[in-house]
């Protein structure tokens, strides 16, 4: 395979997806086809889509892992993909109303619950789907596992109707936002493809200044999201600084403090120097 394939540059990735052009590598197409024969495929994909796909790859060599690659005993892990959610991305994409049938703490059962499905999220701490959906008897905004779904059906829903809770998710959902503002460090800027990676599953825009030759982020996260973003923040140490958010940057604050607290007293002035000893 070509090493250089795939260029990991974020102007040249920017204006790809500004054209709606997808890079794949050989690796990934050899992956995609052997994936193909895996038996969750049957769910994942309808069956034209499937066989468009292996038409495409038919000239590609299969992926082998036999040869490298041993599997040993392991925990029981959950499935990735959901049968679901190929039934719920046509409805969110039609924007048809369903109604639902989920269960809740302690077992009880919540049925035959009239709503519009809006959006599929997956929690890489949880390993599992999650439905965000509005509840149209409630009027709220609602989010359930995919596990938790009993039953799913569609329900006619009218088009005005829809895009009035469409408007109102939106409402809601800008009401939970927190906007902050990240600085790059200058010196950090050859690490731009792994800073900007670390904060893919944020909504986010990118910004240059030209005058200052810096890189700044201006992300968007929900209310019980921002957690994760600091750690993500901590994470990437002295790469970035936050520029604006009052809360993030308390918070930041406070661990720095707790931190200085902590371990401050107990650091040598020549900390620099390591002395070896036999």
């Amino acid at each position: 395979m070509n090493p250089f394939e795939k260029i990991f540059n974020y102007q040249v990735i920017s204006r790809l997806d500004d054209s709606g052009t997808f890079m794949v590598t050989a690796h990934e197409r050899a992956w995609l086809k052997k994936m193909l024969k895996h038996p969750a495929a049957e769910e994942a994909f309808t069956p034209e889509t499937r066989q468009k796909l292996q038409g495409l790859l038919q000239s590609i060599e299969e992926l082998s892992t036999s040869d490298y690659l041993t599997e040993k005993a392991k925990s029981a892990e959950k499935q990735v993909y959901h049968p679901l959610l190929r039934i719920l991305r046509r409805h969110i994409v039609e924007r048809s109303g369903i109604r639902i049938s989920f269960q809740v703490k302690r077992g009880r059962v919540q049925p035959d619950r009239s709503g519009l499905a809006y959006k599929l999220e997956y929690s890489m701490v949880k390993r599992e789907w999650y439905l965000l959906w509005y509840d149209l008897r409630r009027h709220a905004l609602m989010s359930t596992r995919l596990s938790k779904l009993i039953s799913i059906a569609p329900e006619p829903l009218d088009p005005a109707a829809a895009d009035q809770v469409y408007e109102e998710i939106a409402r809601t959902l800008d009401s939970r936002k927190t906007e902050t503002v990240l600085e790059v460090v200058r010196e950090y800027h050859k690490e731009l493809s792994r800073i900007l990676y670390a904060f893919s599953c944020f909504e986010k825009t990118v910004e240059y200044d030209e005058e200052q030759g810096t890189y700044r982020l201006r992300v968007c996260v929900l209310g019980d999201e921002v957690e994760y973003l600091l750690s993500k923040i901590r994470f990437l140490g002295k790469r970035v600084r936050i520029l604006e958010g009052d809360y993030l940057k308390r918070r930041m604050l406070e661990a720095s403090t707790k931190a200085l607290e902590r371990y401050g007293d107990e650091v040598s002035p020549n900390a620099d120097e390591v002395e070896l000893s036999s």
